[in-house]
């Protein structure tokens, strides 16, 4: 990216000033050598989520800011529903609420390291991944809506995790205002036999270790220890959560011509909040929130199982569950003034800091735990959300590592099988379904997600923690 279209605020902090049809500058959370390697599609399409109607602050991108549909990937815009605000399916994402769920244990690096291979066998088997994959659940119709309205509490209900879980989930499991009828029986039909799937991509189960405590006060809160045992999972709302997005995508278009908003690009087909269309799919994308909710909740009991029947000492326990594809109702200072805004992450994570009544109780002191996944051959990071950061980015912060290239490219340089043995040869058990999935997930397609967390923690988005390791992984 050009740094000479860009103004600097700091080491960590840029701004794009507002030109032509732009009601807001872009702002840029990143150090200049990642900000240098972004591609020009970032500015572009922060310049045109600027133009948007009713947008509040700064059109923003995170660390790990790349091209994406529409809003760019790591981006984050809030808009005022009293000020003609809208509602953008590309600055959700189709994916729907993909996120993070870590799970904290009671071992050490040491003590699990006899049954890495068999405990990775095991999920690989009872976790269900890849293109299309299908779990032993079957869901009706109703049971869908069930789903839908409920989220991971409809899970618990069914006696997947426990009650004491939903505490440690974002929303508590469940965030108010779905509507099923809002949801085609298109994307229900395809979400019958996808409950508890890992799907393929960037998504990963993975068997991680602490190998470095940046804060010791907040780690011991969240019950991280040196060498000690985590385990996250990465996957969302699955083929339902797709379908959303491509159902009102066209829908949001043709609402967007009905109300003759101007919109910059094809791909950022939104809605007035306070229109039909545009309430259908707030409804309708709660909904595939929920249903990623339930996903995780699932799959992390799946998890459990298997943990408990191998290494029964790991004791596994929720330490947080938290999305980065959504679109939240949510107050905030704006301004000098308190509005309760439609806050759009597009590959951001939220990071709430202390004192916010949504941060379970536990961790309202020190602030949400934020989980940032990197990749299989590197490191992931949990950081904890600021009060800083709740003033420069609505309380949000980066989700990943980012990547640095594409899918096609990364398979052209990496083979999958030598990868896995490649990784192997560093101590990391790799279970894939795919060599060409492996391949396009290779460490060296992404960005160094070291450096990104280091930009999110000196820009005050968020706070490092831990970083975890990986020992084990199970690829779709």
């Amino acid at each position: 990216m050009d740094l000479g279209r860009l103004k600097k605020i700091s080491d960590f902090i840029w701004e794009l000033p507002a030109t032509g049809a732009m009601r807001v500058p872009g702002r840029l959370f990143a150090a200049q050598e990642l900000v240098e390697k972004m591609d020009e599609k970032v500015r572009e399409q922060m310049t045109n989520v600027a133009a948007l109607p009713g947008i509040q602050g700064a059109s923003m991108a995170m660390p790990d800011a790349h091209w994406g549909y529409g809003f760019p990937i790591g981006g984050v815009a809030a808009f005022d529903p009293d000020e003609g605000g809208i509602i953008c399916v590309g600055g959700v994402g189709f994916d729907i609420s993909c996120g993070v769920r870590a799970m904290r244990t009671a071992v050490t690096r040491e003590e699990i390291a006899p049954k890495i291979q068999e405990l990775t066998d095991a999920l690989f088997t009872t976790v269900p991944a890849g293109v299309g994959s299908e779990g032993k659940i079957h869901l009706t119709s109703n049971q869908i809506d069930e789903v839908l309205v409920k989220g991971a509490r409809w899970a618990v209900e069914k006696g997947y995790g426990s009650q004491a879980d939903l505490e440690y989930v974002e929303e508590r499991g469940c965030l108010e205002g779905a509507d099923p009828s809002c949801v085609s029986e298109t994307a229900k039909k395809r979400q019958h036999r996808e409950m508890g799937t890992l799907g393929s991509g960037n998504h990963y189960l993975e068997i991680q270790y602490v190998d470095e405590i940046y804060d010791e006060a907040i780690a011991k809160t969240f019950g991280l220890f040196r060498e000690g045992v985590v385990v996250s999972i990465h996957c969302g709302s699955r083929a339902l959560g797709h379908q959303i997005g491509t159902d009102y995508l066209k829908t949001l278009g043709e609402a967007a011509r009905r109300a003759g908003l101007v919109l910059p690009d094809r791909e950022l087909a939104s809605a007035p909040i306070r229109s039909i269309e545009g309430e259908r799919y707030y409804k309708a994308m709660v909904a595939g929130i929920n249903c990623a909710l339930a996903n995780r909740q699932v799959i992390s009991h799946l998890v459990t199982e298997v943990f408990d029947r191998i290494a029964p000492k790991a004791k596994i326990a929720l330490l947080y569950d938290v999305s980065h594809n959504t679109c939240k109702i949510e107050e905030h200072e704006i301004e000098g003034k308190r509005k309760r805004v439609y806050v759009h992450r597009k590959g951001a994570t939220r990071s709430f800091g202390p004192g916010r009544p949504e941060v379970p109780e536990k961790y309202r002191h020190v602030g949400q735990p934020v989980l940032i996944g990197g990749t299989m051959g590197t490191a992931s990071y949990i950081l904890a959300g600021t009060t800083e950061g709740m003033k420069l980015a609505y309380g949000s912060a980066c989700h990943g590592a980012g990547r640095a290239m594409s899918r096609n490219e990364a398979k052209r340089r990496w083979h999958g099988r030598k990868l896995i043995d490649d990784l192997a040869g560093k101590g990391i058990v790799i279970r894939a379904h795919s060599f060409a999935g492996a391949a396009e997930e290779a460490p060296g397609a992404y960005k160094d997600v070291s450096a990104v967390v280091d930009s999110a923690h000196y820009a005050g988005l968020a706070r490092k923690v831990a970083r975890l390791r990986p020992l084990a992984c199970v690829k779709g």
